[in-house]
């Protein structure tokens, strides 16, 4: 694994690294803060998952994660959003192929060979993630919009991996959503019976969630319907799921949005993980 950067922040320590992954078949690029609490042992860590043309980066340098991080003992890990480089495949549209990865595993060329995301997550990047120094068992997940669809549909689907979970702006209803209907049937094939793994609605009506779970969204949000909100908020009644879902006054889908509740969730996850 090779370490592209590493920068001081908030007396802790965030870096970047490269790493080959084999689900993907391809070079990942992901991020991790190191709180400065992990020099007196394992800290537990909280997953960020990126949206739409997102790479590591963007959570990375806008998000505000760090300071309320370092205060919290927490880690935070920003993955990529897809596989990237020469051979991978890609669509001139911003919402399909490199980065709009949508955390499944394709099923369907010329994106299998490459955008096996959900796998990435789950068994690749998790594996190097544990392994890291100062890194503790207890691991809770959160993202945006795209990758706040992951967090919800990862973290329903695999509940003995994370102890805590929540959304900014997330796509809550993809199966029913042109932010989800697209690349569900590019991705998976035609065969919508398939889908319904990687709808947070669908899986929260059917499954639920082993605790309760925090949801933010901005009421001004230019995407509200393709994100649907409303749909995951009438399976949370639905389910009579545990949860905090608020409609924040006045904020969009922009990461002014996601700065302004990152202190939140930060100390929500923490107020869990320990």
């Amino acid at each position: 694994m090779e370490t592209v950067a590493e920068n001081r922040s908030f007396g802790g320590t965030q870096t970047v690294y490269k790493h080959a992954s084999e689900s993907c078949g391809c070079d990942m690029t992901f991020a991790v803060y190191m709180p400065p609490q992990a020099k007196d042992g394992p800290v537990p860590v909280l997953w960020y998952l990126s949206g739409l043309t997102c790479t590591h980066e963007n959570a990375m340098t806008k998000g505000g994660f760090q300071e309320h991080a370092a205060k919290h003992g927490l880690a935070v890990v920003f993955p990529d959003t897809s596989p990237r480089g020469e051979g991978v495949a890609d669509d001139d549209a911003y919402d399909l192929g490199q980065g709009a990865g949508f955390y499944v595993n394709a099923k369907r060329d010329p994106w299998k060979p490459h955008f096996q995301m959900y796998d990435y997550i789950t068994k690749d990047l998790r594996g190097i993630v544990e392994g890291l120094d100062g890194i503790g068992g207890k691991h809770g997940i959160t993202g945006h919009s795209m990758g706040g669809h992951g967090a919800l549909t990862i973290a329903m689907r695999n509940p003995s991996m994370f102890d805590s979970l929540s959304a900014f702006a997330p796509i809550a209803h993809p199966t029913q959503s042109d932010w989800g209907r697209k690349q569900l049937s590019a991705y998976l094939g035609d065969d919508e019976g398939c889908w319904a793994e990687h709808d947070s609605t669908l899986l929260l009506e059917e499954h639920g969630w082993k605790d309760d779970l925090l949801v933010d969204q901005g009421a001004s949000d230019q995407f509200l319907d393709l994100l649907k909100p409303e749909a995951l908020a009438a399976a949370i009644a639905k389910r009579r799921q545990p949860a905090t879902f608020r409609m924040q006054e006045g904020y969009d889908h922009s990461y002014f949005f996601v700065n302004t509740f990152a202190g939140d969730h930060v100390a929500w996850h923490a107020a869990r993980l320990k």
